[in-house]
């Protein structure tokens, strides 16, 4: 597990300070901060089948508090994520484990404070990285459907560094009275929000066969949409594909 102390990071705080990672409020009188925590990133996982979300798999990050001391009796623990929600707080005689919810991803600037009885306070700053997987999949298909993703994170924190993509599309085995199943031609097409084509694919995939396209795409501050074309008269073909939106470690 992971620790910080405020006394130990105090020497680099200066080091630290324009990068906006470490922080430390001097001058508590007796008031010690310590947190430890077991990571400091995630990644959420949304799950679609036939374009409906079947499943959201957020991420929960707890804080241990149980480490900080005060010369005075402590009151309250909390952690600010600077974003659109009120400071997590809980009362320092009951427990001591701050659980931090993640549903966007994003780059969040956390600030973990101490209060004490005499409402001195410490903090600290901790960067929390939140990845985003979206899981689609459709099955025997002839108008696949559009995927929408946002890479700008909600938090209106630092951009995303790449968005990875790795799209399957099988031609499932058909077996007819008049022989087997056709190939079919397909196009991956990764479309901005100006309706400008940022990045294209083609394949032919044999009757009983699939195709992956696997590329990276470092525009992460449009809305995009991945396409697959296909000719309504071929046959059915069932689509996987798999998106993540990654930050920069």
């Amino acid at each position: 597990m992971k620790h910080i102390q405020t006394g130990l990071i105090f020497a680099l705080l200066l080091s630290f300070s324009l990068a906006g990672c470490i922080s430390e409020d001097a001058g508590n009188d007796g008031l010690d901060l310590q947190v430890d925590y077991d990571l400091l990133n995630g990644t959420i996982v949304e799950t679609y089948n036939d374009g409906e979300l079947v499943s959201l798999d957020s991420v929960t990050i707890e804080f241990d508090f149980s480490q900080t001391t005060s010369d005075n009796k402590l009151s309250i623990f909390g952690i600010d994520t600077n974003d659109s929600r009120n400071p997590i707080e809980i009362n320092a005689n009951e427990t001591s484990i701050v659980s931090v919810d993640f549903v966007e991803h994003g780059l969040y600037e956390l600030t973990l404070y101490a209060i004490d009885s005499d409402n001195n306070q410490a903090n600290l700053s901790l960067t929390v990285r939140i990845d985003l997987t979206i899981d689609w999949t459709e099955s025997y298909t002839d108008e696949p459907q559009i995927l929408t993703f946002d890479p700008r994170p909600s938090n209106g924190g630092q951009h995303p560094v790449m968005i990875e993509i790795e799209s399957t599309v099988e031609n499932p085995e058909l077996i007819t009275e008049l022989g087997n199943g056709e190939s079919v031609d397909i196009t991956w097409n990764i479309v901005d929000e100006y309706d400008d084509t940022c990045q294209r694919n083609g394949a032919q995939i044999a009757n009983g066969d699939q195709g992956t396209w696997n590329t990276i795409h470092f525009n992460t501050y449009l809305v995009h949409e991945l396409i697959v074309e296909f000719d309504e008269d071929q046959d059915t073909i069932s689509i996987h594909h798999w998106i993540s939106i990654i930050y920069d470690e």
